[in-house]
């Protein structure tokens, strides 16, 4: 109990001594601004504020980014001109086999060459990352045998020192832990925060671009969709 309040505390206080959310200026709005990406995606943007998301994350040309469940490939289109050519973005999806999502992601793979996909059910990639990230779909690795544990080690042990790990999901009501991530999709933001230090990882900031003060915690996310309130977590692993 002690620390689990000490885990909150510590939260809280960042997020009262954070700076004042990073404005999208220059790359970052040009990356936002794409032609190439498609519609279903830039009438996401109000609610997903991409460009406060890859200000928060840090995100540079060349840099080397693990996508953890990426979904639709919302973020993986975005990181791909983020980082340019010099950069690689490595998509992972769990299992081996052909499916429904490995053929959603083969027109991104086509129009961006920097995007790899990764199937397999651990984290793998060639090379040290500087960033892994996942976006509203963390909390399904407490379902259908996911083991957030070893998840977040692994995600530890594919980072070069000083590399980050980003997390963002819908958060769920205080004190419910992981116990709504199969009825109502949330978590709960000190079961995130807990779990991932036990890897190694220290809290490094947390945005609050996707705060959102009139989601009760109540509902499933998909009556909601993309307009939960959402804790934005930046995770580092240590540089020694």
């Amino acid at each position: 109990m002690r620390v689990m309040a000490t885990i909150l505390a510590g939260a809280a206080a960042l997020a009262l001594a954070a700076p004042a959310e990073a404005k999208p200026v220059g790359p970052i709005a040009a990356v936002v601004a794409d032609k190439a990406r498609p519609a279903d995606d830039t009438a996401r943007d109000a609610a997903r504020k991409p460009a406060e998301m890859l200000a928060f994350a840090q995100i540079r040309p060349g840099m080397k980014i693990g996508e953890l469940l990426p979904g639709t490939g919302y973020f993986s289109r975005l990181f791909a001109k983020a980082v340019g050519p010099r950069g690689t973005v490595y998509a992972w999806l769990p299992g081996t086999g052909p499916g429904r999502m490995t053929e959603r992601f083969d027109p991104i793979l086509k129009a961006y060459p920097n995007v790899k996909l990764v199937r397999g059910d651990a984290i793998a990639a060639p090379e040290k990352l500087d960033m892994i990230w996942t976006s509203q779909n963390y909390h399904d690795l407490y379902l259908r045998g996911g083991n957030a544990d070893a998840t977040n080690k692994a995600a530890f042990a594919a980072l070069k020192p000083g590399g980050t790990y980003l997390v963002v999901d819908h958060r769920g009501a205080a004190g419910t832990g992981t116990s709504e991530a199969g009825t109502l999709h949330r978590i709960d933001e000190a079961a995130v925060i807990s779990g991932v230090l036990r890897a190694g990882f220290v809290l490094d900031d947390e945005s609050m671009a996707l705060r959102r003060a009139e989601d009760d915690h109540t509902q499933p996310v998909f009556k909601l969709h993309d307009a939960t309130d959402q804790m934005v977590l930046r995770f580092r692993k240590p540089a020694q």
